[in-house]
């Protein structure tokens, strides 16, 4: 499925879903189905700038597709971190850059949440795009 797919289909399941306290149970949910990231990747390189929450995002790089792994201490950010690594990982990096979070939107995370939060998920995402970027620079030599 393509990254837009992915967005597509998260949009339309949340958006079944009447109100804010049950999207927020979903997102939860989703977090403690999140396959746990070895603890040798919980380091400081790994940690995700702009949360206040502790939040780890690894990324590796087969030559083609970028594959992130992701924790945090937070349920409700494990939830968010695992919404995110399933619409981009396991993709290209030019695919993910070509693909701006506008589902975040979509979805009404960007109002529904915390300030804090709504800024992490902010630099989880730009961590991602930043993972995506530099393995690009890095399959185009």
């Amino acid at each position: 499925m393509s990254i837009l797919q992915n967005m597509a289909r998260l949009v339309d399941e949340f958006q079944a879903i009447p109100d804010w306290e049950t999207r927020y149970k979903k997102i939860i949910a989703r977090g403690k189905q999140l396959a746990p990231m070895p603890d040798a990747l919980k380091t400081a390189d790994n940690q995700v700038r702009g949360c206040a929450s502790t939040v780890w995002l690894h990324a590796d790089f087969d030559g083609t597709n970028v594959a992130f792994l992701a924790d945090s201490d937070a349920v409700m950010v494990r939830g968010l971190v695992s919404i995110l690594l399933e619409v981009y990982s396991g993709h290209p990096p030019g695919d993910i850059l070509a693909a701006p979070p506008e589902f975040i939107e979509e979805l009404g995370l960007n109002v529904n949440l915390t300030p804090n939060r709504a800024n992490g998920l902010s630099a989880m995402v730009r961590q991602i795009m930043t993972y995506a970027l530099a393995f690009q620079a890095k399959s185009a030599r």
